[in-house]
């Protein structure tokens, strides 16, 4: 295996282009990454920051390479001109991490059937899809990792009847990761999925869970990120099939001063918001 690090490790990304998966890409380009962003943001949104282009340039200025494929991971087409491009660009793939995702919270009889077609399409499906399409090239790297950023399987009435719609997407991106990593565990492909305790500032917390009050009492994607590297450069036969939880996973590391994450300074751990799917 490589040394610790990213550096000249090829990591294969479904959006990016703000809040967690930026993040994410960040982290890895301060080691020096290189960094492929399918994402569909060609340009700006009106209520979304920043595009698949923007998060190229960031990912560049903090000391990575970066490729942006303008795309959609619901097409296979598109799926299929990522990867491609990744491997013509930089020889190969070691990381994919399975980042976009569509979240509706939408009880039952209320949500849109065009909604509901989604969240699977992006987040089940788009989740499952791209980790096939890459996983040729995982199997030539020296230590191969698929992360997916959703929950822990928990089929509590609490969040299955919460909103079983998002509910169905979210565990189904964690089941095809967990699938996965059976699947190839003789091969040495680690699969794992990450989800934080608290919920964390992104416009997804902004525009649908809470407004500005638990924009205030949520970490940064900081804390997701470093998380996120933590998993990404361990030994992939070491650490595959699991459920992680980011503050464990920083905790494990002998990270237990948390308090620099929150996204007010000196908001206190235990008056942060906690997040959807865990007790």
């Amino acid at each position: 295996m490589r040394g610790a690090g990213l550096a000249g490790r090829t990591v294969l990304m479904s959006g990016g282009s703000r809040g967690i998966g930026l993040a994410i890409a960040l982290r890895a380009a301060r080691d020096g990454a290189n960094v492929v962003m399918l994402a569909k943001t060609d340009a700006p949104h009106p209520r979304l920051e920043g595009t698949v282009h923007t998060a190229a340039d960031a990912v560049v200025a903090a000391g990575g390479a970066a490729l942006a494929v303008v795309g959609d991971v619901r097409e296979d087409e598109d799926i299929a001109r990522a990867v491609d491009a990744a491997v013509e660009r930089f020889g190969g793939i070691d990381v994919v991490v399975n980042n976009a995702s569509v979240i509706d919270l939408s009880p039952t009889v209320s949500l849109d059937a065009k909604r509901y077609d989604l969240m699977q399409d992006v987040n089940v499906r788009g989740t499952f899809m791209l980790s096939r399409a890459a996983m040729p090239h995982l199997l030539r790297s020296d230590n191969p990792h698929i992360l997916s950023l959703s929950p822990p399987l928990n089929p509590s009435p609490r969040w299955l009847g919460a909103h079983t719609g998002y509910s169905l997407a979210k565990f189904g991106m964690t089941m095809a990761t967990l699938g996965i990593a059976a699947e190839f565990a003789e091969q040495g492909v680690a699969a794992n999925t990450l989800w934080p305790r608290t919920t964390i500032a992104t416009a997804a917390v902004q525009n649908l869970l809470g407004g500005d009050r638990v924009m205030r009492l949520s970490r940064t994607p900081d804390i997701y990120a470093d998380a996120a590297h933590k998993v990404l450069t361990s030994p992939a036969r070491e650490l595959s099939g699991q459920q992680l939880i980011v503050e464990q996973v920083l905790e494990a590391a002998g990270v237990t001063d948390l308090s620099g994450y929150a996204a007010v300074p000196g908001t206190p751990d235990d008056a942060l918001f906690p997040d959807i799917f865990l007790d």
